[in-house]
């Protein structure tokens, strides 16, 4: 189920940040970016390359947050351990 979380934030948020990546680039020019008064130390891929993950983790964060805000209080608030195994932080009504 984690596995499939991670896809369901990871994949919409891949393709965002490819859509991010050509709309900003459409307008910017890596080689004309500035840092501290200073030129850029990439090429035109290297900014490329670290703006996409740049944007992808930024999707990523949203995607992630949405899911937290969306499960329920069952979920977040239920115990890992089988019942047998349980510590007493559990609690006897948590499935």
């Amino acid at each position: 189920m984690k596995a499939q979380r991670l896809m369901w934030i990871a994949w919409p948020a891949f393709l965002v940040a490819g859509l991010i990546e050509m709309v900003v680039f459409a307008f910017v020019d890596p080689a004309a970016l500035h840092w501290a008064d200073q030129p850029l130390a990439l090429s035109r891929e290297g900014v490329y390359t670290v703006a996409f993950f740049v944007f992808w983790a930024l999707c990523m964060l949203s995607g992630a947050l949405t899911t937290l805000l969306s499960m329920s209080p069952f979920e977040l608030n239920r115990c890992p351990v089988p019942t047998g195994e349980r510590p007493l932080e559990c609690g006897k009504f948590m499935q």
